[in-house]
């Protein structure tokens, strides 16, 4: 049952959560009657939410388009699910302002009830993300551009180095972009290839969105495309190792293209292909996860062996 005060919080929680809401569904979701629903709403009016009703068969509510509210409240899982996406921004390889990333965890620290604070507190302190270096991190900025282009259907001009280094300034219509592999792409097509083609972010020096209009196919799967051209994870040896770890902490260590990952009873498994056993060792270990082989039994050799090799380098002089 609620209590009226958090009744009132609760219609402006969903007002804000969706473009329009009918009546009805507010009552049914406060348990109270529609009558009740509108002194609610008025309430919150007289306080200065700029909230719009509609009637008939069909009325309901909304908040102004535009309107800034004040500060939300989020549940702990909620909270969470923030501190996880701001602590994670280096891993996502774009480069987004530390100063912006530190505001925006002081702020949510500020409003969160002590318990809460710490242990997000003790998460920030023991979940590490690994980052590769700085000139491979896309700018924050040009991710947002591609973004509004793809959004508005905006040809862009690009100038794009290759892998090659050759330099090419090539007109693209942007489907969308994909994160694959400790890369971010994005898909569109290419007016000079007369084709659909893959551009990594990190290569892309210049960018103007244009004026002409595209219509993007309503069946093109970005991630499908790149997933094709680059290939999901194949090679002789099946792989399968347990990590001691909860999900969600492998995720943010092991990128999707790399295997497949899911939840078990005493951590989270990972099932994968591989054609070097030793680097498969190697890439297990600098994870920095307590992990146990399942198969295959060669692994197990291959990881023993840079055991050894690493007790010998230690040893050397």
């Amino acid at each position: 049952m609620y209590h009226p005060t958090s009744r009132v919080l609760t219609v402006l929680e969903l007002l804000q959560a969706q473009p329009f809401i009918t009546g009805p569904k507010l009552a049914a979701r406060l348990e109270m009657d529609v009558r009740t629903v509108r002194r609610y709403i008025t309430h919150l009016q007289d306080v200065g939410i700029p909230i719009e009703g509609t009637l008939g068969r069909r009325g309901g509510y909304r908040l102004r388009p535009g309107f800034k509210l004040p500060p939300l409240l989020f549940t702990e899982d909620e909270a969470t699910a923030i501190l996880l996406g701001l602590l994670g921004t280096s891993w996502l390889d774009i480069a987004q302002s530390t100063v912006a990333v530190e505001g925006a965890l002081a702020k949510l620290f500020r409003v969160l009830p002590l318990q809460a604070r710490a242990r997000l507190n003790a998460m920030t302190e023991h979940v590490i993300f690994s980052s590769p270096p700085d000139e491979r991190h896309p700018d924050i900025s040009l991710l947002i551009a591609l973004c509004e282009a793809i959004g508005q259907e905006q040809r862009i001009a690009v100038q794009y180095r290759s892998s090659g280094d050759e330099v090419t300034r090539r007109r693209v219509e942007p489907y969308g972009l994909v994160g694959w592999t400790g890369h971010w792409y994005l898909v569109g097509y290419c007016c000079l290839r007369e084709a659909c083609r893959v551009f990594r972010l990190d290569r892309i020096q210049q960018l103007e969105v244009l004026e002409e209009q595209f219509e993007r196919p309503a069946t093109f799967d970005c991630r499908d495309f790149v997933a094709a051209r680059y290939g999901r994870p194949t090679g002789d040896w099946t792989i399968e190792v347990e990590f001691a770890a909860p999900l969600y902490t492998v995720q943010q260590k092991i990128p999707a293209g790399f295997g497949q990952l899911s939840a078990t009873a005493e951590g989270t498994l990972f099932q994968t292909h591989s054609e070097d056993l030793p680097g498969q060792a190697r890439y297990l270990v600098s994870l920095g996860l307590p992990f146990v082989i399942r198969r295959p039994m060669e692994l197990r050799q291959a990881l023993l062996g840079l055991a050894e090799m690493m007790a010998q380098t230690a040893a050397a002089g």
